[in-house]
């Protein structure tokens, strides 16, 4: 997690680390007035762990990946790689691969030379590389589609000799930049499946970068949230999603409704709700409330007005105003009200979270 330093206690094992930040900056021009696109940040991604780097466009994560690759010089600040010092190393000489949004296929080579290329570049025989580059394509399931063209694959299959190609070079740290943006919903969900089946594995040290945060939740054992140049939180995606320490994240890690409160002494009122808080805090908070937290109640609670339905497939979602805001509701697909009907209700215990 973001500020460890070696060795990296993960459910009570102590791992090493795969890559860590200490205090990089990058900045593309020089001029004081225009913010770093990475403003000095320090993390860890353990060895053998998924860490996906989170964030809006422009939080500076892809930059951050760039960086670890090699095809971004920090500014100041130093990155290791299973402990080695590579911040001035230049990409080839980092033991990285990096697995682009685009693919990056070669339209003219055959899948199986596309998966040879880079042994072959570094100087691996030919007989060598044919035997890795096909283990490689056994691993993503496309060995037997080793003599066909990229064209002939679908979007799915490009992905998985990207991989392929990725995973042949052996490197220490492989490197994901927004790998499924590219694929339709069905294909999404498949291939994030089949990469977090194939990190776990092989025990890869991963760094995954996304703007989806139904996909980081999936496949992380850790995310870094980033916003402007800055890490916003770390933590497992439990932790992120339940327990975020701002109205950003809580609204980045998904749906939430956010309600304005005075936290003073243990309990957090809003309006006619009061519910308990960490007694550390204290003054004008807001509370995160996510959509399945709701309940509709009896006669007890927060009254409002359906103003719209939208089916969900397991469940509706409903849109209420009341006195408050305008609060998204999750509930059951069997007992959906009507628009315009009248609801109470109340907030689950422990489905918010108090945010300053």
């Amino acid at each position: 997690m973001v500020g460890s330093s070696p060795p990296y206690a993960v459910q009570g094992k102590f791992m090493n680390i795969g890559i860590e930040f200490k205090n990089i900056t990058k900045r593309y021009t020089e001029h004081s007035d225009t913010p770093p696109a990475v403003n000095n940040i320090s993390f860890t991604v353990p060895q053998g762990t998924l860490t996906t780097l989170l964030g809006p466009s422009g939080c500076g994560k892809t930059t951050t990946l760039r960086m670890i690759a090699g095809l971004e010089q920090a500014s100041s600040g130093q990155i290791f790689i299973n402990g080695q010092d590579v911040t001035q190393l230049s990409a080839y000489e980092r033991p990285v691969s990096l697995v682009f949004q685009s693919y990056a296929l070669f339209p003219h080579l055959r899948v199986l030379d596309n998966v040879m290329y880079g042994l072959l570049a570094s100087g691996v025989g030919k007989d060598s590389a044919k035997q890795r580059a096909e283990a490689a394509l056994d691993l993503v399931g496309l060995k037997h589609l080793a003599q066909r063209q990229p064209s002939e694959l679908s979007g799915g299959q490009q992905q998985r000799v990207a991989v392929a190609r990725a995973l042949v070079i052996e490197p220490s740290v492989l490197l994901f930049d927004e790998p499924l943006s590219n694929l339709d919903a069905r294909l999404r969900r498949s291939m994030r499946d089949e990469i977090r089946a194939l990190q776990q594995r092989l025990k890869l040290t991963v760094a995954y970068v996304t703007h989806d945060q139904s996909e980081a939740l999936a496949v992380s054992d850790h995310i870094i949230v980033m916003n402007a140049g800055f890490i916003a939180q770390h933590g497992t995606p439990q932790a992120l999603y339940q327990q975020p320490n701002s109205a950003f994240v809580a609204e980045f890690m998904g749906d939430a409704t956010l309600l304005e409160g005075v936290a003073n002494g243990g309990v957090v009122r809003c309006g006619d709700i009061t519910l308990a808080c960490d007694s550390a805090i204290n003054g004008a908070v807001k509370i995160a409330v996510r959509p399945h937290a709701w309940q509709i109640a009896g006669d007890t609670g927060l009254k409002g007005t359906v103003t719209a339905i939208a089916y969900q497939g397991g469940h509706y979602e409903l849109t209420v105003k009341t006195e408050l805001a305008t609060v998204l509701v999750n509930q059951s697909a069997l007992t959906a009200p009507a628009i315009g009907d009248m609801l109470t209700i109340a907030i689950a215990p422990g489905g918010y979270a108090v945010v300053q």
